[in-house]
């Protein structure tokens, strides 16, 4: 909680839906890095899946590939096959997402400016390093897929057990789309029962599991899917790490 206050709750809100891309963007990052959170928020704001890659601090399983295609180990790294661009950078990146996907001018809350990357290194520090160095793991045969937002503190206990452990899944951001849905899965700012808005993204997901609860993780090696950032955690800890 402290850490998304500090980030002044940025990724929470879907600012505008756009469309997801024919080809999937591709993120090359770490976790408790500023600059890849900026990214991250962004992907929420605009309701952008991403594929991820995981570049922790003394990684092996990432970080050659991204300096093959990048020409350097700086992060975050977009890949965006639609447009033809290798990214760094995140104010570019940002500016980038806004513009060709979300057809706006990056919003000021969105910006880089003096605060917003000291606020966000404070919101790394109240993590203790959570989410920057690699740890021994298992390689999954595909990778996985979690739903989550940028601000949500259990969702950012599972993603910096993911990057620790070097694993590649598909992010789907699932923000808040309209002010009615504030507030944790069982407590909304409005009395139940629940009802996300139709025909968005999370819609779709409330049709499938009857609910709207992030964290929650597929593994397809396992056939697997998980609700509760510790029984994620626990499970990703049991199958992949050394």
């Amino acid at each position: 909680m402290a850490s998304s206050t500090l980030g002044l709750w940025r990724g929470t809100m879907v600012l505008t839906a756009a469309p997801q891309p024919p080809k999937a963007l591709v993120l090359y990052e770490f976790e408790a890095s500023p600059y890849c959170r900026a990214v991250r928020e962004a992907l929420t704001a605009l309701h952008l899946d991403v594929e991820i890659r995981p570049c922790p601090q003394g990684g092996s399983r990432f970080r050659a590939e991204a300096q093959r295609l990048g020409g350097k180990l700086q992060f975050p790294m977009l890949v965006d096959h639609n447009a033809g661009k290798v990214m760094f950078e995140s104010g570019s990146i940002v500016d980038h997402l806004f513009l060709n996907y979300g057809r706006m001018d990056t919003p000021s809350a969105y910006r880089s400016g003096t605060a917003k990357p000291l606020l966000s290194t404070l919101a790394s520090a109240v993590r203790l390093g959570r989410g920057w160095k690699a740890r021994a793991s298992h390689a999954p045969a595909r990778p996985l897929h979690l739903w989550s937002f940028e601000s949500s503190p259990y969702s950012r206990l599972v993603r910096e057990r993911l990057c620790e452990l070097e694993l590649p899944y598909t992010l789907h951001n699932l923000g808040k789309e309209n002010w009615k849905e504030l507030g944790p899965a069982m407590r909304r700012i409005l009395p139940n029962p629940y009802e996300p808005q139709p025909g968005g993204k999370r819609h779709a997901f409330w049709q499938k599991h009857g609910r709207v609860q992030l964290p929650y993780l597929e593994d397809p090696n396992q056939d697997t899917g998980l609700f509760e950032s510790a029984r994620i955690i626990e499970f990703l800890e049991s199958s992949y790490a050394v």
